[in-house]
């Protein structure tokens, strides 16, 4: 009987063994079959998608826009141009876009409530942004934008921010273009690279007390911080995917570029929890003017600090860099407006050549830096579009009509574009559009929703134009910056949730001359 036994066992082991990979391969069929029926359900139940053959939806699925487009918010920018409502449905993301102030009114004011970012937005970008202000709704989105419009405009902390950009500006960008127009006939630079080092050095400054020294182009890019923007792009991907249950469905699989951004978000973590410790480490929310420190004193939660500091960093970095970096684009392709800012300068200051931190003082006194700012931001919003989602059934004033859980998207770069908001010189870079007998006068922030409107404006506008625009006035009456190979008319945009140029911006820098004392300025 024990041999017999024996030899029964064997034979169901030996049975086992060979049935093994057969149970793998039915399980992985069946998963597999799983799945795809839940993938034909969502398809079902999100009809139209995949099947609507308006001649919008199929240009934008085959791709054949690109045939005629650089860019697809300059074939957005040509839909919502033909558009009678400056309106335009995209079936296949069930996205309505716009470019109508009234429409925009409509949705950031009149039904502020009906308009929140909404779960399907937060999904997106929650493994990136996490619960930060800009990834929010509700109490969350009242907390964070009370406490830091209460500490963005103290006056203690508007002070503390401007010697950090005084300082970055006298002690490193000056001198590094400095050096740059020493060699030859101009050393060429990339210019977005070096607006992002700098304002990466001034958001960690600010926000976090700590400098990472990223102007100093001799040391490479932190491994960290070319994650953040890993992170930011491939986020930014996953909204242009006709249906979620595709990205979903690659995270859940962890392929392709999921696996990717799985690996990007894990160094961002990284990179926040080594600011919140060294932060701790120099005294915490008992020492220190930055953001960082007067949040520590209301929030205890450090997975809570992390998203708040990769919100910081992508404001305070990613949207500054693109602004500037369009604007010296735009100023290389029009001399006459570079020399216009030098005449202000000259007359505002006295001579041009007072010291930076001077200069900082007659910042508010300069309003064609200011208009000239603010127009190339009209043709060039850091931040292209904003989305909101429809939280129950609604018509906008132009008669479209919103299904509840639709994505409505207003889009900056294309009302920059629009001659029924413009003029038909809307395509012309043109400060002087802005000013009224010499003064800046803004316009509707429905018109030029390029820092949101409503409930929702951004409260670090005004640091983030003085930040801007001390870097205009220091960067332009001392040199001159001549883009290689670039023209402001044919940009050609890289993906992101901001709106960086593919390929950065190559200049050269030529240093200019004094003009009363033939010396250099002083920086």
């Amino acid at each position: 009987m024990g041999v017999e036994a024996e030899t029964l066992h064997g034979a169901v082991e030996a049975l086992a063994g060979s049935l093994q990979p057969h149970v793998a391969t039915a399980f992985f069929v069946f998963s597999a079959c799983t799945v795809a029926l839940a993938v034909l359900l969502a398809v079902v139940r999100l009809r139209p998608p995949w099947w609507c053959d308006c001649a919008v939806c199929e240009a934008y699925l085959t791709g054949s826009w690109a045939g005629e487009f650089d860019n697809l918010c300059d074939w957005y920018a040509h839909l919502l141009r033909s558009s009678p409502a400056q309106t335009v449905h995209l079936h296949v993301l069930r996205n309505v876009l716009t470019a109508n102030p009234v429409t925009v009114d409509h949705v950031l004011r009149a039904r502020f409530d009906n308009y929140p970012k909404g779960a399907p937005f937060s999904a997106i970008l929650a493994d990136f942004l996490g619960r930060g202000i800009f990834n929010v709704d509700g109490d969350s989105w009242l907390f964070q934008r009370k406490l830091a419009a209460a500490e963005l405009a103290s006056p203690a902390l508007r002070a503390f921010a401007a010697r950090v950009v005084s300082s970055e500006l006298r002690c490193r960008l000056i001198p590094l273009l400095h050096s740059a127009s020493r060699e030859g006939n101009g050393k060429v630079l990339d210019l977005q690279d070096v607006f992002r080092r700098f304002a990466f050095d001034c958001i960690c400054k600010i926000s976090f007390g700590l400098d990472p020294g990223c102007l100093e182009l001799s040391m490479p890019v932190s491994t960290l911080v070319e994650a953040f923007d890993t992170a930011s792009n491939l986020s930014a991907r996953r909204a242009t995917v006709p249906m979620q249950i595709i990205w979903r469905l690659k995270r859940l699989l962890n392929v392709g570029d999921e696996k990717k951004l799985r690996d990007a978000v894990r160094l961002v973590d990284a990179l926040a929890a080594e600011v919140i410790r060294q932060r701790r480490k120099l005294g915490g929310a008992a020492s220190g003017s930055d953001l960082l420190s007067r949040f520590m004193g209301s929030i205890d939660d450090d997975k809570y600090l992390r998203d708040i500091v990769v919100s910081f960093m992508l404001a305070g970095r990613d949207t500054i860099a693109s602004a500037l970096t369009a604007f010296f684009l735009l100023l290389s392709d029009h001399p006459e407006v570079a020399a216009a800012i030098r005449d202000e300068v000259n007359r505002v200051t006295g001579d041009g050549n007072r010291p930076i931190a001077a200069t900082f003082e007659k910042l508010k006194d300069m309003h064609y830096v200011h208009a000239a700012l603010y127009e190339s931001m009209r043709l060039f919003p850091p931040v292209q579009f904003d989305s909101k989602f429809a939280a129950g059934d609604d018509t906008l004033t132009d008669g479209t009509v919103v299904a509840k859980g639709t994505r409505v998207t207003y889009h900056a770069y294309a009302m920059g574009r629009m001659e029924s908001v413009w003029g038909p010189d809307c395509a012309e870079f043109r400060p002087d559009r802005w000013l009224r007998d010499g003064r800046f006068v803004p316009e509707s922030p429905y018109r030029y929703p390029v820092f949101q409107a409503g409930v929702r404006v951004c409260v670090g506008k005004e640091l983030a134009l003085m930040e801007m625009k001390a870097v205009i006035v220091a960067v332009v009456r001392s040199f001159d910056i001549e883009a290689i190979a670039r023209s402001s008319r044919r940009p050609k945009f890289a993906p992101g949730l901001t709106a960086p140029f593919a390929g950065g911006l190559p200049v050269r820098v030529r240093r200019r001359r004094a003009r009363v004392s033939g010396h250099n300025p002083p920086i």
